[in-house]
């Protein structure tokens, strides 16, 4: 069995590290790459840089801090916000990303994901899916773009089908209604899109203890879990939380 994953999340504005609550009322909480070299030094498993308002100010990714991030960890590091192009994956590529994340463009043109999947390769294609519950669609489950600013209408389960399809090579299931309120993963949609795929998912939004990682990695089917909050303001380590997680049976890399 694979070894279940610890992931964390920079959230970047203008060069800063930020956070929000259901993605509002959104604070700076401290500079990323001194973040970055704190969770390498952790022994995190993994680096997920979005830079939050790139596609609704649409403009490309700060890519000197993508650099500056890069040059100080050596674990995989994926970088999304404003990718619209193969060409802007490219350049993340070789600014030190190993995979490149894609949202709202691909939702606006799905054959993006075809395309960077093409050039870069299924393993360095990510898509991530910003989610709400909905009742307009089957799963309950609504595909939310531009930084949680527009409904789109699209049913998320029916997205995730068919992004794996296009050549996404891991999902990152980020819930809106979750996100940022320590309570818990949405377990609910994490699985469902996690039974339906043969890809790795990524569970984000709501991790405030120890016991929602747990949750979500074996309830929810995850084969990883992002955390922001909880680490970003000290409640809790990222060696905290492998031997947590490997002291209740779930593998991990400590």
């Amino acid at each position: 069995m694979l070894s279940k994953r610890i992931i964390a999340c920079l959230d970047v504005r203008d060069g800063k590290l930020a956070k929000s609550v259901k993605f509002v009322d959104t604070k700076d909480i401290g500079d990323p790459v001194e973040k970055a070299k704190q969770y390498y030094a952790d022994h995190l498993d993994e680096l997920v840089f979005y830079d939050i308002t790139a596609s609704s100010e649409k403009r490309g990714i700060m890519l000197d801090v993508v650099e500056a991030v890069a040059a100080q960890i050596f674990i995989p590091f994926s970088v999304g916000g404003g990718v619209r192009e193969v060409a802007d994956a490219t350049r993340l590529r070789l600014a030190g990303a190993e995979k490149v994340n894609v949202n709202t463009a691909a939702v606006q043109d799905p054959d993006l994901i075809a395309r960077c999947s093409e050039a870069i390769g299924a393993q360095s294609t990510v898509l991530s899916m910003d989610v709400l519950r909905s009742g307009e669609t089957a799963s309950g489950y609504e595909i939310v773009i531009h930084g949680g600013r527009t409904r789109t209408g699209i049913d998320a389960l029916e997205w995730a089908l068919r992004a794996e399809r296009l050549g996404a090579g891991e999902i990152v299931v980020n819930s809106i209604d979750a996100d940022g309120t320590r309570e818990g993963y949405e377990l609910t949609l994490t699985r469902l899109i996690a039974d339906a795929v043969r890809v790795p998912v990524i569970a984000s939004g709501g991790a405030g203890k120890p016991e929602h990682l747990y949750d979500v990695l074996t309830e929810g089917h995850a084969d990883a879990a992002l955390v922001a909050s909880m680490v970003h303001y000290g409640h809790y380590t990222v060696p905290e939380l492998k031997q947590y997680l490997a002291g209740r049976g779930v593998k991990v890399r400590l």
